[in-house]
């Protein structure tokens, strides 16, 4: 997340699928949901802001809301929901004044930047003293069912997630932040039919997708596609129930 690249623009040839495959704005309210407790009074800086999902649920709840992310399409997504609140934003060059801010979100993101320290040493930048970093972690986990079981080969070319709690921990005590509470975010569901997460998978939606080579696409994730559809009824809608870690962070 460090430059506009053919990796922003991977997230930009998603923003079409970006809402249905992310639980759309019942989730992002959720997720809101979860956040909110953690907030102090005041602004809130959603760096990776997608397409607004998560922001419109913390609006809602009253909290005014302002949004970066690096790649175009999502944020002309997202300005349409937020209108001038959101913008193109570097994570590691926040627009915004040292000191300036009292809260700041990251809801899926820190597992995608290239270098985590240096998001969260420019999230202290940005931060008020005392002031809130709320950070839902990595990549959620699906609880079993068909389709995760016709998915599971893929598992070898996930990467390691970088932010689980103890690395975000032990990265943020460099970068002049210290945990002060872990949690996990509420569970939360997702219809899909598994012609659609085929679908998802063919067009690369999931990011550990973009960068596979030719031959080991045929190899591995066209047998995965290929599986996918062949489940039983595979237009017929699974509920899907995800969880994941959620971390509250203090500029000391």
């Amino acid at each position: 997340m460090s430059r506009v690249t053919l990796e922003s623009l991977s997230y930009d040839k998603a923003a079409d699928e970006y809402d249905a495959y992310h639980g759309g704005l019942e989730r992002g309210r959720k997720a809101a949901e979860d956040l909110s407790p953690h907030l102090l009074p005041g602004p809130v800086l959603d760096i990776g802001l997608g397409t607004a999902l998560v922001d419109v649920g913390l609006r809602d709840l009253g909290h005014p809301v302002l949004g970066v992310d690096i790649a175009p399409e999502m944020v002309s997504r997202a300005h349409d929901r937020l209108g001038d609140r959101v913008a193109l934003g570097d994570a590691t060059a926040l627009p915004f004044a040292s000191a300036s801010l009292p809260n700041v979100v990251m809801v899926h993101v820190l597992h995608v930047v290239d270098d985590m320290e240096r998001v969260l040493t420019e999230v202290a930048r940005v931060l008020q003293p005392g002031g809130r970093l709320v950070t839902v972690h990595g990549v959620p986990v699906a609880e079993p069912d068909d389709m995760v079981g016709a998915e599971a080969p893929l598992d070898v070319l996930k990467p390691e997630v970088p932010d689980t709690p103890e690395r975000l921990a032990e990265s943020a005590e460099r970068c002049g932040l210290r945990v002060v509470k872990e949690a996990a975010a509420a569970p939360y569901e997702i219809t899909l039919t598994p012609n659609q997460y085929a679908d998802s998978i063919a067009g690369r939606v999931w990011s550990y997708l973009k960068d596979v080579d030719d031959a080991t696409w045929r190899r591995l994730v066209e047998p995965v596609v290929a599986d996918l559809r062949a489940l039983p009824d595979p237009d017929r809608e699974r509920q899907q129930t995800w969880r994941v870690p959620l971390s509250v962070l203090s500029h000391r």
